[in-house]
């Protein structure tokens, strides 16, 4: 089975920004659609974009449009997620998700703080 592996999170203040990388074993990866979530301490996991097994349809929720942007590289056996513009409020683990394939990543963990 394909397995998922985030890397690329880490502590930034507010305003600033990071790449979240997520890298599969296998070309399995490029069958699904990939789908990035994420979950805050004490909350739910929540969606937070998701993109085509070809790179097409983009999708991203509300509160990150236009600071977030999910692209692959199947060619490459990866994901990304790159996160500009941080809040507070994105301060959550983050995770990588091939919902065809049934798998996640491990998680990373993303902290915005002063």
């Amino acid at each position: 089975q394909v397995q998922l592996v985030e890397s690329g999170g880490g502590v930034v203040q507010p305003g600033g920004s990071l790449r979240l990388s997520c890298a599969a074993s296998d070309i399995t990866f490029a069958t699904s659609e990939m789908e990035w979530y994420r979950q805050a301490p004490g909350k739910e996991r929540e969606w937070v974009a998701s993109i085509g097994s070809v790179g097409d349809r983009p999708n991203y929720r509300d509160s990150v449009k236009g600071r977030f942007t999910i692209s692959r590289d199947n060619a490459e056996l990866g994901g990304y997620l790159q996160m500009r513009g941080l809040w507070l409020e994105d301060t959550a683990v983050y995770y990588c998700h091939a919902p065809r394939l049934h798998v996640w990543g491990q998680g990373t963990q993303v902290t915005v703080s002063w």
